[in-house]
C-alpha cells in the first residue's frame, strides 16, 4: 500500500479524505459475547471497499493488525466506518453503561475557553484526556482510540486548519511512540500524557520564542499596520514596546468579528499608540506604515498562510507599495496541504449584516470567513524553529512530519 495519496485540489480541504480516515471506527466498550463470522466478514468487506475507493495495492499485515483490534475490542458499530457519519457521539466514545460519559468535544471545548491557548493547543489536550481515560491494552489499541477520536474532532470543524493541524502533528508523535520503544502500555501512556500536558507550556514557550525574534524588526518611530487577532503577533508588539521601542500601530476593523477593536484595546491596555481604521482603508493608509505584520492560522507547504479574511489583499497592496509583510505563527499551525487559489479554501460562512432588502432575493451573498496569501506575497515568517523565508517551510514540514 502506497504511503501516502495523491493530492487532489479538491479533496485537500476534506479530512474524510485523509487516509487516516480509513482506520477503523471502533467503539470503547467490550462486545458482549462472542463474535460471529458474519460481522467479522462485513468489517473486512466494508473496509476493502472504502480503500478500493482512495488507493490501489494490497492488504497490509498493519491493516489486518488494525482491523483485528477493532474487531475484538468494538461493538458492531465498528462496521461503519468514520466517514460515513458527521459526529462520533459520546456513546462512540464510552460503553453504552458508563455512568459518567466522556466527550472529546467537551473537553475540546473546555480548553478552547481559555484565552491563552490556541485551538490547537486544545485539541492535543483533549486528545491527551483520551489517552488517560483509554483502557486499551497495547499501543496499537491506543493509536486506533486517538485516530478515532482525532477525526471527531476535524469532523467537528472541517473548516479549521490549525485544529486540523494540531490533531495530525499529535497523531505524527503517537505513531513514532510505538510498541517497539515501549512493552509497557502503560509506560507508552504516561510518556505520550506527558507530552500532552507538556503541550501548553510548549506553546507558550514558542509565542515567547517569536516574539523575541520579530521584535527586532521593529524600530523607533516605525508604524506598523495589522489584521485580524493574533496571539503570537500582540506578544511580538508588546514585547517591542517593553524594550522601550516607540512606534505606532494601525489596526483594521476586522469585520465582521471586530478582532481589529479587540487588538486595539490590548494595545492600548499596554499603553501602544494605536488607530483604528476600515477594511476598505488600507490602500489609503499603506503610504504611511513601514511594514505589515500578521498572523495565521495555517501555514501551508508552499509558505503560504490562510488567515482572517482581508489578509490576501492586505499583502497585495503592501507588495504593490514595497512594504514588508512579516506573518508570525507557531510551527504547530504548520499544515500539509497545498491550495493552488482561493477556489481550494473550504466555505467558512459568517454571520454578517449586510444592507441588502430583504425582498432582494436576486442578491447573493459572499460572506468567506478567510482567504489563502501566496507565499510570493510574503516577506518572512517568524516562528519557534527561526525566521524563515516563505521557500523554507517546506522543508521544515518534512522535518515535522517525518
Amino acid at each position: 500500500m502506497p504511503a501516502m495519496m495523491p493530492r487532489s485540489r479538491f479533496s485537500l480541504f476534506d479530512p474524510s479524505l485523509d487516509n487516516s480516515s480509513s482506520k477503523a471506527d471502533s467503539d470503547e466498550g467490550g462486545m458482549a459475547g462472542n463474535t460471529t463470522a458474519t460481522e467479522s466478514s462485513r468489517f473486512y468487506d466494508e473496509r476493502a471497499r472504502f480503500n478500493s475507493n482512495l488507493l490501489s495495492g494490497p492488504v497490509t499485515y498493519e491493516w489486518l493488525s488494525q482491523a483485528d483490534e477493532a474487531r475484538l475490542n468494538s461493538s458492531a458499530e465498528v462496521f461503519h466506518t468514520v466517514h460515513d457519519k458527521a459526529v462520533l457521539s459520546r456513546e462512540a466514545m464510552n460503553g453504552d453503561n458508563s455512568s459518567s460519559r466522556f466527550s472529546v468535544i467537551d473537553e475540546f471545548n473546555f480548553w478552547r475557553q481559555k484565552p491563552e491557548l490556541a485551538e490547537a493547543v486544545a485539541a492535543i489536550k483533549a486528545l491527551t484526556a483520551v489517552i488517560r481515560r483509554s483502557e486499551a491494552t497495547t499501543m496499537m489499541g491506543l493509536e486506533i482510540e486517538l485516530k478515532k477520536a482525532s477525526e471527531t474532532l476535524k469532523m467537528w470543524d472541517k473548516t479549521s486548519i490549525s485544529l486540523s493541524a494540531g490533531c495530525d502533528l499529535f497523531m505524527r508523535y503517537v505513531t513514532r511512540t510505538s510498541a517497539l520503544e515501549y512493552e509497557d502500555i502503560s509506560a507508552g501512556k504516561s510518556r505520550l500524557i506527558e507530552r500532552g500536558e507538556k503541550f501548553g507550556e510548549i506553546s507558550l514557550k514558542a509565542r515567547q520564542t517569536i516574539a523575541s525574534l520579530g521584535q527586532e524588526f521593529v524600530y523607533d518611530g516605525s508604524v506598523i499596520l495589522t489584521h485580524g487577532y493574533s496571539r503570537v503577533a500582540l506578544a511580538l508588539l508588546k514585547l517591542a514596546a517593553s524594550q522601550g521601542k516607540r512606534f505606532k500601530v494601525i489596526c483594521t476593523e476586522g469585520r465582521p468579528d471586530n478582532t481589529g477593536l479587540e487588538v486595539a484595546k490590548e494595545l492600548m491596555n499596554a499603553k501602544i499608540p494605536v488607530m483604528l481604521i476600515l477594511d476598505a482603508g488600507v490602500a489609503n493608509v499603506m503610504g504611511q506604515i513601514d511594514m505589515v505584520l500578521l498572523g495565521a492560522e495555517g501555514v501551508v507547504e508552499s509558505g503560504g498562510v490562510i488567515n482572517y479574511i482581508g489578509t490576501f489583499q492586505t499583502a497585495l497592496v503592501a507588495r504593490s507599495m514595497n512594504k514588508p509583510v512579516y506573518v508570525a505563527a507557531e510551527s504547530y499551525k504548520f499544515a500539509r496541504l497545498f491550495p493552488l487559489d482561493q477556489m481550494d479554501m473550504s466555505p467558512t460562512p459568517r454571520v454578517v449584516e449586510l444592507a441588502v432588502p430583504e425582498q432582494e432575493e436576486r442578491i447573493k451573498i459572499h460572506t468567506s470567513g478567510r482567504d489563502y496569501t501566496p507565499p510570493q506575497y510574503l516577506t518572512l515568517l517568524f516562528t519557534d524553529l527561526g525566521i524563515l523565508t516563505p521557500s523554507a517551510v517546506s522543508d521544515e514540514l518534512i522535518q515535522l512530519y517525518l
